[in-house]
Parts: C-alpha cells; sequence; structure tokens
C-alpha cells in the first residue's frame, strides 16, 4: 500500500536529487584528477606509441645500412692491402733484377 504522506515523497525527492547531485561529483573529480595527471605526465616529456615506433624503424634502418657500410669499409681495406703487397712483390721483384749479380 501506497503512502500519500507529503513528507515520505519530500524525503524520497530530497534522497533522489541529492544521489544524483553525489553523482556529478563524482563525475567532475574524475575527471579533474584525470587532468591533472594529464598535466603532470605532460611535463616528463613522453613521446607517443606512434612517434616510438617511427624512430625504433629509424634505427633498425641505420643499424642495416652501418652494417652494409661496414662490410663495405672491409673489402676497401682488404683490396688496398692486396694492391699494397702486390706493388711490394713487384718492386723487390724489380729491386733484384736491377742489382748486380756477383
Amino acid at each position: 500500500m501506497q503512502s500519500d504522506n507529503p513528507r515520505i515523497s519530500d524525503i524520497t525527492r530530497m534522497f533522489t536529487a541529492a544521489a544524483g547531485t553525489f553523482a556529478g561529483m563524482a563525475q567532475e573529480s574524475a575527471e579533474a584528477a584525470r587532468e591533472r595527471l594529464k598535466e603532470a605526465l605532460g611535463g616528463m616529456d613522453f613521446v607517443s606509441r606512434e612517434e616510438f615506433e617511427a624512430v625504433k624503424e629509424m634505427a633498425v634502418k641505420a643499424r642495416e645500412e652501418n652494417d652494409k657500410l661496414a662490410q663495405r669499409i672491409a673489402t676497401l681495406e682488404a683490396e688496398v692491402l692486396r694492391a699494397a703487397s702486390t706493388k711490394a712483390a713487384a718492386r723487390k721483384g724489380a729491386a733484384k733484377k736491377d742489382a748486380p749479380e756477383g
């Protein structure tokens, strides 16, 4: 059986309004905390995931290029050493031919 007591209706309306107010306060509080956290983290120079992945890819490419260049340098150094030893051997052979036999 439903009561037609105006005091009970007033109390019910008051609690309903208070519940809505508390829910709004909780939402505002959560949003304010989220904004404060964003501001605090914003000063720490974090990067986004996309930026991190882009730099990571650049580093991988740079490392691959570095490895190729190191291999090329090693090949060129080997060629220079081979050419130098060939020249030295040729000079030595020429010096023996020019030397008088005695």
